[in-house]
């Protein structure tokens, strides 16, 4: 039987830990996975609108090998400054890519669009997700709050609130596989307008509410009702899997790409052109298990089968605030 780790977050895989900042006034945030050591790393881009830095140097043939820490971040571009505050905070510690004397930080970062969520945006000159960056850095622990916190804060689905959601998956070789997602897609996370989740035949326990699919189906199921708030533009889920296994970069490369199954398998539709859905890989190496063939499949399913979960998690722990222009799942539940 699947189990979760501890937790049931990201920081079941050891050697990570992730922070969270936000501003409730901009409805807007930053999430960041830091590495205790340097993790082998690799990147899979499905959605049509990316926003990204340094994502080119997590390629199978290029030189860098491992990074130091990710960050997904609202803001649309603007957002990408949050990894500068990152860089900066692990500077200070020394950590870094080792370069003719100098230590440089390896910070690759995504983004989501929720300019046009209801928050306030005069920021003034610049924008203050350097910031964000910087203290969600300061912040990183093995425990970090899930729904409208860090990334999640302004996030938006079809129909609901988003969120910031996670996962972990404990196999039975004993290696843990965990998941973090910023949910703001362009399509539905529940079937039709229902408060049952497509990731529901992946949950463990109750862990996003225990409702099972609907049955029957609806017959709206199938059909498409994509989010109106922010134009064609303003979607996008970004995440991160993760695992303690050793892999290689390549190897790495291929996880992320298995987890977009469950982009897939919670998100109806996913993987669009108006969305920049992207996971980032990482592989800690903690358990010193190099995986066989056999094995190196079941990761890859659990991959996608916990960020299923992660996913929807991140819907279902979305908290009403002041301001929203989509329910949560909590209200639709209850109303």
């Amino acid at each position: 039987m699947e189990r979760t780790g501890p937790k049931n977050l990201i920081t079941d895989v050891a050697g990570l830990m992730v922070g969270n900042s936000q501003d409730d006034r901009l409805k807007s945030g930053v999430t960041v996975v830091i590495c205790d050591e340097p993790a082998t790393a690799g990147v899979k881009v499905l959605g049509g609108a990316p926003g990204t830095r340094e994502t080119d140097l997590l390629a199978p043939h290029a030189l860098v090998e491992a990074v130091n820490a990710v960050v997904l971040s609202g803001g649309s571009a603007f957002g990408l400054d949050a990894a500068s505050g990152v860089q900066a905070l692990l500077r200070e510690k020394g950590a870094g890519f080792e370069a003719a004397g100098h230590r440089v930080p390896i910070v690759p970062a995504a983004i989501i669009f929720d300019l046009a969520n209801g928050g306030s945006k005069d920021w003034g000159r610049y924008p203050p997700y350097r910031e964000l960056g910087y203290a969600a850095a300061q912040s990183a622990a093995s425990d970090f709050t899930l729904g409208s916190h860090g990334a999640g804060t302004g996030a938006l689905t079809a129909g609901l609130k988003g969120g910031l959601g996670s996962a972990s998956t404990v196999l039975e070789n004993g290696v843990t596989i965990g998941a973090l997602a910023a949910v703001n897609a362009a399509g539905t996370t529940t079937v039709s307008d229902t408060v049952h989740f497509w990731a529901a035949p992946f949950e463990i326990g109750d862990e996003f509410g225990g409702l099972g699919l609907p049955s029957p189906i609806p017959s709206s199921a199938r059909k498409l009702s994509p989010k109106r708030t922010g134009g064609v533009s303003g979607n996008t889920t970004i995440a991160v899997i993760a695992t303690d296994a050793d892999l290689s970069k390549a190897e790495a490369h291929r996880l992320a790409t298995a987890a977009h199954d469950g982009f897939a398998r919670a998100i109806w539709p996913a993987h669009t052109p108006v969305d920049g859905d992207l996971v980032f890989a990482l592989a800690t190496g903690r358990k010193n298990i190099r995986l066989d063939r056999a094995a190196t499949v079941e990761l890859y399913a659990a991959a996608a089968s916990t960020m299923a979960r992660a996913i929807a998690r991140g819907v279902y722990s979305a908290a009403s605030i002041n301001g929203d222009l989509m329910p949560s799942w909590r209200d639709r539940r209850d109303g």
